[in-house]
């Protein structure tokens, strides 16, 4: 190219000379036809001598300044596509060439398209950090509990100086954690949410007030994201440790209720078929809180059924117990009569009569004290029946002594020995024994 820029060069410099050669004379022309004097020609001429030197010096410096602005364009877009392989972690990039020769707009040019090419590169990768770090920032503000959250790509924050894949997968592999974590926190609110529905179906409450008294974002029905935070779950536990205490407290009453109908049923011989009335709650005698999850089981009106049962009974006791304690005295006396024994004075039973009408005395131990002495009155006429039938073992055995002396004082006396005669009878008497 510069074998074609001297003959054009040296062309524009002939015109220009020719040019301005025809005008000098032109000019020499007309001073010698107005007679200029030479100081006057000469300072013209110097005049424009300097006029054409500022004209190219005008020239040269623009020149030096597009130059210069090449030179510094072509320093940038090096530098930046420097700057731009570091920042993506990239060594180096296919189809560039290792060195740029040629003019500078040649050098420009080359490097140009380039230079395009990673700045698409960079932008293709700041939307991967930009999705997945907003990813991050979104999954975070949940576990945080944050209600409302901006997920808008204009609200995260890329490092330009760090676009390297190395940096994109340490965010992916952070945002997979995230991921995880909430997955477990929604299975550990779905665990609780599903162990508060349970016991407030065994307890007879309304599960959904209590979900929503938490947090409303639990209820299905709100149709926002559950908040996942630490504070909801501390809050889930407490709630559920709250109902499994109410759980157990309940099933302590109706413990105590059924071991009291139990004991009242026992004591009036209640029949079977009003037993199983409440069934369903002295069942529960042998079950332990963990082990009851029947709906309904555990609800105030079942425990309220229940203590007004037992205080129907307590006041059906005391006129009970009357004929209870009467048959017992039956029972007792007629015991005492077949084996002759001592009855219990009337006095003794008016007193305890008293004590039954005016409450004082405590009916359970009451006909415990009755089963004990018929217990030993029994045994006193069981022993009694043995040493009475030892008695008329006797009563026979000595008539039968005294037949056989009669006899034998009568038949034999003259012919047997004494001796041999109470021999003989010993042997009797061993013999009815």
């Amino acid at each position: 190219m510069g074998s074609i820029q001297t003959p054009i060069t040296m062309r524009s410099s002939a015109i220009l000379e020719s040019s301005c050669g025809y005008l000098l004379q032109e000019l020499q022309m007309i001073w010698d036809e107005v007679g200029e004097d030479q100081y006057e020609r000469e300072k013209v001429l110097l005049d424009l001598e300097q006029e054409c030197l500022e004209v190219y010096r005008r020239k040269v410096d623009s020149a030096n300044i597009s130059r210069a602005r090449l030179h510094q364009e072509l320093a940038e877009s090096e530098a930046e596509f420097t700057h731009l392989l570091l920042s993506l972690g990239e060594r180096s990039l296919p189809g560039r060439p290792g060195k740029m020769a040629g003019t500078l707009k040649e050098q420009l040019d080359s490097i140009t398209p380039v230079l395009r090419e990673m700045q698409l590169r960079k932008e293709e990768r700041m939307n991967q950090f930009r999705a997945v770090q907003g990813q991050i920032q979104k999954i975070s503000a949940e576990i945080a509990g944050q209600s409302e959250y901006d997920d808008s790509s204009s609200t995260v924050i890329v490092n330009e100086n760090d676009l390297s894949l190395k940096k994109l997968e340490e965010y992916q592999i952070e945002l997979q954690r995230l991921h995880k974590e909430k997955s477990d926190r929604l299975q550990r609110v779905e665990k609780y949410i599903s162990t508060v529905q349970n016991l407030s179906t065994t307890l007879g409450m309304d599960s959904s007030v209590i979900i929503t008294k938490v947090h409303p974002s639990l209820n299905e029905l709100c149709g926002i994201s559950k908040n996942i935070s630490d504070s909801i779950l501390a809050k889930l536990n407490s709630t559920v440790e709250s109902l499994e205490e109410e759980k157990k407290t309940r099933l302590e009453k109706l413990h105590h209720l059924g071991k009291a109908l139990t004991n009242l049923w026992n004591l009036m011989d209640t029949p079977y078929e009003d037993r199983q009335l409440f069934s369903h709650v002295t069942k529960l005698l042998s079950v332990s809180s963990a082990e009851i999850s029947n709906p309904g089981s555990l609800t105030l009106d079942t425990i309220k059924q229940a203590e007004a049962e037992v205080e129907r009974l307590d006041h059906l006791k005391a006129s009970k117990m009357k004929e209870l304690f009467l048959k017992k005295q039956i029972e007792l006396e007629e015991i005492c009569n077949r084996s002759h024994m001592e009855i219990p004075s009337q006095s003794e039973m008016d007193n305890i009569m008293n004590l039954i009408n005016s409450g004082e005395i405590d009916h359970a131990d009451l006909l415990m004290s009755m089963d004990e002495q018929i217990s030993r009155a029994r045994e006193e006429a069981s022993s009694r029946k043995t040493i009475m039938e030892k008695v008329e073992k006797w009563m026979l055995a000595r008539d039968e002594e005294r037949w056989l002396e009669e006899y034998m004082r009568v038949s034999f006396y003259p012919l047997i020995d004494m001796i041999c005669w109470h021999q003989l009878l010993l042997h009797l008497l061993n013999f009815f024994y």
